[in-house]
Formats: structure tokens, C-alpha cells, sequence
């Protein structure tokens, strides 16, 4: 994640703003971000059962517009969830007001996003009395983009951000992103949110498909405690404004454009697993030798989820049990007695059996802020990567008390 953002890493043609609405005491708790001019979209969603009103709002407008959009209005201090017809009321109301101060627009070309306590009723007067003064405010300035990072925040400690560059046809084009997330982290989408906005000329479907395959590798492969958020939401935004030509096939064009947006994602959903809730530490499990990829990915998972092995690494236990267990109860069919692990590069299981190690060496490695776990089944050619945080007493607390 970039120290600064500079108004060199803006790309062209959009606009952010933020303000105090009310919904939380002192903070920011509204921004919106704004292409000046018609914009390809994408999103991914939660899979959860239990969906948001803005959720819902926003795949509906998202379909409606054919992938084409304008803007994102993003609330934080209420996730406006389990709040029925007058929750989803509140979302539509939202977006038909933005639509209007921003200049007589479709209100489905407005995506609608909330962040915060679940199950309590929105007050969306605070919204509406906001947004002409909020959609007046927007600047294409970093600092105004950097304040929106912050009013979409949570229990997040820190906003967290990414830019990234490359070349198409001899021209510049630039991404940046922001997210929020710190706990209820185990995104599923085919509370955790992250906006993104480009100027490369590009389709709805091609930027679909380039969101998608870099939301595989990055933000669904992240976990800070398993539980899957009500109003998870991925958007981005490419106006075509750097003047670069159309990204019109899956080409090198493409793929520079897909590698530059995969670095954006990754930096913003690493950010995420260094913020969680009363992390330390972030853990990288690497699966390999599964029957296959998606069962490497279930293993890695499991270990990634189990309050054991995370518990072990707040205390920078070396406790390689724990590991081969999850691993064991996964689902997944292999042989322990052939399973090989490593703890910060220095093997403690080799064949199901202890190697001998300096527990003492391996406790201080694992007191480092990034521990990389490896993991072989030998059991097939899968593999996998997943990244978590390790638990400490602070998740507890600030969970124990996140509503009162």
C-alpha cells in the first residue's frame, strides 16, 4: 500500500467527497465517488443469505444499467441490514436523490453501499439532509479521495489504499482503490468493501471478467475470523478518460490491464488482513500436493479459520499439531502420515512425525508480522494460497462490545 496518495496516482475524470452526516458521533460517515462522464462497471457480492438492502439495490441497478454507471454513495456506522422494506426504501431514496443533485442522472446509475452495526434501522434523513452539500464538495483531488478512504471506515485502525499503473497503446492509464474491513472477514463473493476507479477504456463484460479473476485471487482469499459479511461489495469504475485505446479482447492489452488491477486488489485485501481486528500478524498458508485446487483452497481455509491456529500465533506458539488437525477435519482426503509442514521456513513436520527444531528460534520468528506457513499433502497436484491474522484478546473485546 502507498505511503501518499499523490494526484499523480488520480485517474482521470473522477471525483470523490466525504462528510459528517450524523449516522457516527464525529467521524466522516459519508462519501461518495463520481466518474464525470459515463463509466464501464462491475461489482461482486456477497454471497450470504442474509443480503443488505443496498446489496440488493445495487445488483438491481447494476443490471439495469447494462454495466454502465456514474457513481458510488457508501455510508459507514450502519450496514442498513435486516431492516425490511423501509431499509430497502432508504437505499433507493439514496440513489435517486444523488442521481438528481448530480445532474438529472438515472438513479441506476448509482451503486448504493453501507458498512457498519447490522439490524438497526437507518436513519436515512441524515443521508438525504447531506448529499447536496456532499455532491457540491467533490474535488478530483487526492486529498478529497484520501478522505473518502477514511469515511467508509469501521473498527478499521487505518484507511487503506492502492494505485497501480500501466501502458496501453503508448498511453498511461491509472487505477485506485480503497477498502474497509477489519473483522466479519472471509469475503465469498463470486462487513468487507472496496471501491476501485480507472480510465481505461474497457466493456462491462471485459472489466467483469478481469474484476472477477482478480477477486478469486485476492480478496476470496483472505480471512481475518470466517464469518462471511452481509454487505460485502467489490466495485469498479473505468471511464475511458486517459484517452488509451479500447481494451476490446482478451489480449496483452487485457492482460496488462488485468495485472495492474490483480496488484490494486491484492495490496487493498492484504491491507485488510493486517488491519483485523486486534491483529498482530499476518499469517500466508500455502497448500500444496491436495487432489485438486479447489480442495488445496478448502484445506487452507480451514487452517486459516481455526481459532487454535490462530490463537497460536498470537502467542507465537509453535504448536504444528494444531495446523495437521484443521487440516485433518477439512473434508479433504489425504494421508497424514505423508504430510510435510513448515513454520516461518523451518520444518516441524516431516511424514506426520516432529522434526526436531529449536522452539525457542521459531517462537521469535513467529513474532514477526508476517509468517508464512507451508503445507504439503502430497496427495495430488493442487495447491493453494490464503492469507489470515492471527486472534488475540482484542478481537474478543472489541466484538464483545462492537454494538453497546
Amino acid at each position: 500500500m502507498t505511503a501518499t496518495i499523490l494526484h499523480s496516482d488520480l485517474p482521470e475524470g473522477f471525483s470523490f467527497a466525504s462528510t459528517h452526516c450524523g449516522l457516527k458521533r464525529k467521524r466522516h460517515d459519508l462519501g461518495i465517488l463520481v466518474s464525470e462522464r459515463p463509466a464501464a462497471a462491475a461489482a461482486v457480492f456477497t454471497t450470504n443469505r442474509v443480503t443488505a438492502a443496498p446489496v440488493r439495490v445495487s445488483r438491481e441497478h447494476l443490471r439495469n444499467s447494462r454495466g454502465r454507471m456514474r457513481a458510488a454513495i457508501v455510508n459507514s456506522g450502519n450496514a442498513n441490514c435486516c431492516t425490511g422494506a423501509r431499509g430497502e426504501a432508504a437505499s433507493r431514496k439514496t440513489a435517486v436523490l444523488l442521481a438528481r443533485e448530480l445532474g438529472a442522472l438515472n438513479a441506476s446509475e448509482v451503486l448504493v453501499c453501507s458498512t457498519g452495526v447490522i439490524g438497526v434501522p437507518l436513519r436515512v434523513e441524515k443521508i438525504l439532509r447531506a448529499i447536496p452539500g456532499v455532491v457540491k464538495a467533490r474535488r478530483q483531488e487526492a486529498s478529497a479521495f484520501e478522505q473518502f478512504a477514511r469515511a467508509i471506515m469501521t473498527t478499521d485502525t487505518r484507511p487503506k489504499w492502492s494505485a497501480a499503473r500501466c501502458r496501453i497503446g503508448g498511453k498511461t492509464i491509472r487505477i485506485i482503490g480503497c477498502a474497509k474491513g477489519s473483522g466479519m472477514i472471509e469475503p465469498h463473493m463470486a462487513t468487507m468493501l472496496a471501491f476501485l476507479a480507472t480510465d481505461a477504456d474497457i466493456s462491462p463484460s471485459l472489466l467483469s471478467r478481469s474484476l472477477r479473476d482478480a477477486v478469486k485471487r485476492t480478496f476470496n482469499a483472505i480471512t481475518v475470523d470466517g464469518d462471511s459479511s452481509t454487505n460485502d461489495t467489490v466495485a469498479v469504475f473505468a471511464n475511458g478518460s486517459s484517452g488509451a485505446r479500447k481494451i476490446a479482447s482478451a489480449g496483452a492489452d487485457f492482460r496488462n490491464f488485468s495485472s495492474a488491477l490483480g496488484e490494486v486488489c491484492r495490496e487493498l485485501a492484504l491491507a485488510i488482513v493486517a488491519d483485523g481486528e486486534g491483529a498482530q500478524r499476518v499469517i500466508e498458508i500455502e497448500v500444496y500436493g491436495a487432489p485438486s485446487d479447489e480442495k488445496a483452497n478448502v484445506v487452507a481455509h480451514t487452517i486459516a479459520n481455526s481459532p487454535l491456529v490462530k490463537t497460536a500465533f498470537a502467542g507465537g506458539d509453535p504448536n504444528w499439531g494444531r495446523i495437521l488437525a484443521a487440516a485433518g477435519r477439512s473434508g479433504v482426503v489425504f494421508d497424514p502420515d505423508r504430510a510435510d509442514i513448515k513454520i516461518a521456513n523451518i520444518e516441524v513436520c516431516s511424514r506426520g512425525l516432529e522434526r526436531h527444531f529449536s522452539e525457542r528460534v521459531l517462537h521469535a520468528k513467529m513474532l514477526a508480522k508476517h509468517v508464512p506457513v507451508f503445507v504439503h499433502l502430497h496427495a495430488g497436484n493442487g495447491k493453494a494460497r490464503v492469507w489470515t491474522c492471527d486472534f488475540t484478546s482484542e478481537y474478543v473485546r472489541i466484538n464483545a462490545s462492537y454494538r453497546t
